[in-house]
């Protein structure tokens, strides 16, 4: 196996052609000092280099956890040492660093050291040197074998959660300058992050190399192959700016990751985790299969798995910080479940009663056309057209035949709903979004008419603006105003006497 090529340790693991100007220099040659003092690896924060071995001399300048030094003597408690990043010379208090040799020999210690870093909050960029330090003086023998893949897991779970830690960093807070230090210290190791900006906020990402080498690593173990995969299939790692056809290519390069994990043998919470990503995955890939009219089979049988994998959760070993993406895993599958239900032939019905059909519109648009036994599809009742998915088989007629509810997709993981009715100038068309914020994650789905035609049973769930909600809902047809609200079903009589059996037994809603 390869040393790792796009992670070595900066200049001052190489041999030095200049030195500090001081006494203290020895007279014998430069590399066979370095061989003798080594290297250093900054432990602190904001550690200052100074002109002289004391606490009042000059600093030159102030290091962060994680860079490397090359020593070039001792002085006191002082290092005296070189930076090749900013070609400065000083001296540095010995407990502010940990010297490392680069040899074969310390290899055993540093991954001991890197072990115990890898889950320690805050210390990411520490992690990312030492990490360097380790692939440097392991053999190539030893990093293809499974202490490879601990220390390229290190790597990866190091940058990855520094990169969660830049994106929901507060502007303008004072930690926003260590943050800037320690993404500037993984850069100088050749660790790459990429940003987006997302609703007026940069999202930091990290591109992912070292979780690449742990999936393409046999000796990696299931827990690895895990974390590796939940990685590199961040939702919102996602470029937002891609177009259609490339984020399809992106989901099934995600979808191919995560099956490359064996979760039989995983811990329940981390089992749980890839099942929940699974399941967001395939039902947005069933969503992207629908926009392009792949076909009925094809779109259920991929709805259909991620249905499978969202079952597959055991909710009773969530741990709390998982409990948003278990919700918003269900939100996702259950935009997309309708695609499991067969769509009826929809033939105009003898009277009055009206009925939907759909046919294109525009390029890339379907048309719904609410039609009758008297008016037909060229003088429909109404016609509507949208960009989203319309999900025939989610069409429902009260029992008057004065209203129809229908549900529509216009992105990924958030459906409308849309509900067609008639007044006394003619059908309209409302629609009811998930919520009232900005799209994100959410669904609105029809649980029932009420009897009397004035209202309907409304089950609305979503995330938006960093807050969740779901709620069972009365709503007056006329305006789609909310007459009563409750986030638990068993507190609306109406409800409990009305729902439909068939959205009971299938919606998610109520799990």
């Amino acid at each position: 196996m390869m040393r790792l090529t796009c992670l070595t340790l900066v200049a001052a693991v190489a041999s030095a052609a200049v030195t500090v100007a001081s006494a203290a220099v020895p007279s014998a040659p430069v590399d066979a000092l370095n061989r003798a003092l080594g290297s250093a690896i900054v432990v602190q924060d904001q550690a200052s280099l100074r002109a002289a071995p004391r606490d009042s001399a000059q600093q030159q300048s102030s290091l962060w956890q994680g860079e490397v030094l090359e020593v070039r003597g001792e002085r006191l408690d002082y290092l005296q040492v070189w930076d090749h990043k900013r070609e400065r010379g000083g001296f540095i208090r010995a407990t502010d660093v940990r010297r490392v040799a680069l040899t074969e020999t310390e290899a055993p210690a540093l991954l001991s050291v890197l072990r115990f870093v890898r889950d320690t909050p805050g210390a990411e960029a520490l992690g990312i040197g030492l990490t360097a330090a380790y692939l440097q003086a392991a053999p190539a023998k030893t990093l293809a074998g499974d202490e490879g893949a601990q220390a390229f897991d290190v790597l990866g779970t190091a940058a990855d959660r520094l990169a969660r830690r830049a994106s929901a960093a507060a502007p303008g807070k004072s930690s926003g300058l260590t943050l800037s230090a320690h993404l500037d210290v993984a850069n100088g190791y050749g660790v790459r992050f990429t940003t987006y900006e997302v609703d007026g906020r940069m999202q930091v990402c990290y591109d992912g190399e070292a979780f690449r080498r742990v999936l393409a690593m046999p000796v990696a173990d299931a827990d690895q192959r895990a974390r590796a995969a939940l990685a590199l299939t961040r939702p919102e790692c996602i470029n937002p700016d891609l177009p259609a056809h490339e984020r399809v290519k992106v989901q099934e390069w995600q979808a191919q990751v995560l099956d490359r994990v064996e979760v039989s043998g995983l811990p329940s919470y981390l089992r749980n985790r890839v099942q929940m990503r699974r399941a967001s995955v395939w039902s947005g890939m069933a969503f992207q299969q629908a926009r392009k009219s792949a076909g009925d089979a094809a779109v259920a049988a991929t709805a259909a798995r991620a249905l499978t994998e969202f079952a597959g959760v055991s909710k009773a070993d969530l741990p709390d910080e998982d409990q948003p993406a278990y919700n918003d895993a269900a939100m996702r599958v259950s935009a997309v479940r309708w695609a499991l239900v067969p769509a009826a032939q929809m033939n105009p019905a003898k009277g009055t009663r009206p009925t939907l059909i759909t046919e294109p519109g525009a390029p890339g648009e379907t048309c719904v056309l609410l039609v009758d036994a008297r008016h037909g599809a060229n003088a429909p009742l109404l016609r509507r057209c949208t960009y989203g998915v319309v999900w025939t088989a989610s069409a429902s007629v009260n029992r008057e035949g004065t209203a129809v509810a229908l549900a529509v997709q216009p992105l990924e993981g958030w459906r409308e709903l849309w509900v067609l009715r008639k007044t006394s100038g003619g059908w309209l068309a409302d629609v009811l979004p998930p919520a009232a914020t900005t799209p994100e994650t959410g669904v609105a789905e029809w649980a029932g008419w009420v009897p009397g035609g004035q209202q309907m049973l409304v089950a609305r769930e979503a995330r938006g603006q960093g807050r969740y909600r779901k709620s069972f809902e009365i709503v007056r047809l006329e305006g789609l105003s909310t007459e009563r609200v409750t986030g638990d079903v068993a507190a609306l009589p109406l409800f409990q006497r009305w729902q439909d059996p068939a959205w009971k037994r299938q919606t998610l809603s109520l799990r």
